[in-house]
């Protein structure tokens, strides 16, 4: 329908990644563990009902997604366009928590909603996935009982920050530019290590090089520890982002911070195409029965 024409951000990054990544050989079809679209029994583990049915007016979704035409579309038509896609890369985000408890890591290359919260959508997000991940591997997974969030996008995480405001088992990292939005003073109370960055933050060596830092510094942390990790790309929708996030992605896989054996066809490579194959049953049953 070319709504990603009507807003700033590039809707179509995630797809640029994949591509990347395919002509760098680090992924194949055949490894990439295709997203479910979350259920709406799903999303009530944290979203409530009022709140998944304020999502059935289109201006409620124009609001949340900052694309004031969508206010005047059918909201079947919202629905298909412009929700499900989300739900898709919730859906991602829940399975790839699992993945990473399974194999210590996991990517999704899309989700990363962090100004949702469970009763409140807000900055483009319109469901809770780093939010619901965290509590379908709470109550679904067995031995996981703490969880921390190291956000790094330039924008506070309020969402997550809401829902997790008097949970001791999350411990939240926040680094953001303290003067845009949303500036949610009441989710910082949240926040366990906050760093507030200033105006005039250099950022133009940080998004060329940084970002490729910036994740291996996390990685290596938590891959020494033993810890599972996942990671989230929202963050970022300029035009040169998607080629930035490739590129952090490879160097994790040239530095061996993410299984280069992964990088093998599953026909030459039965031990990898059988954890994949257990992976996508294991998150089967994940979901709510």
């Amino acid at each position: 329908m070319g709504l990603e024409k009507l807003h700033p951000f590039d809707a179509g990054k995630w797809g640029k990644v994949i591509n990347f990544l395919k002509e760098e050989k680090v992924i194949a079809d055949d490894l990439i563990v295709q997203a479910r679209e979350a259920t709406d029994e799903d999303l009530l583990v944290v979203h409530t009902r009022r709140y998944l049915n304020k999502l059935k007016w289109s201006f409620v979704v124009a609001t949340i997604t900052e694309i004031p035409p969508v206010a005047f579309l059918p909201n079947f038509v919202v629905q298909r366009k412009v929700l499900k896609p989300l739900r898709t890369q919730t859906g991602g985000t829940i399975m790839a928590g699992k993945l990473a408890v399974d194999r210590g890591w996991a990517i999704n290359v899309g989700g990363g909603f962090h100004h949702c919260s469970s009763d409140k959508g807000g900055g483009f997000c319109a469901y809770a996935d780093i939010t619901l991940a965290i509590k379908f591997l709470f109550e679904r997974v067995q031995g996981v009982s703490k969880a921390t969030i190291i956000d790094l996008d330039a924008h506070q995480g309020n969402g997550h920050e809401r829902d997790f405001m008097d949970d001791h088992r999350v411990y939240i990292m926040d680094v953001y530019n303290r003067y845009i939005y949303p500036g949610d003073g009441f989710a910082k109370r949240a926040i366990k290590r906050k760093v507030e960055l200033e105006w005039g933050t250099e950022d133009t060596e940080y998004l060329q090089k940084g970002i490729v830092k910036r994740d291996e510094v996390v990685f290596k942390a938590a891959r020494r520890r033993r810890i599972p990790i996942l990671m989230v790309t929202s963050g970022g929708y300029q035009k040169r982002t998607a080629r930035i996030i490739a590129d952090s992605i490879l160097n994790l896989h040239n530095l061996g911070l993410i299984d280069k054996e992964l990088a093998t066809s599953g026909a030459e490579n039965p031990k990898v195409e059988q954890m994949i194959r257990d992976s996508a049953k294991d998150l089967t049953n994940l979901s709510l029965q």
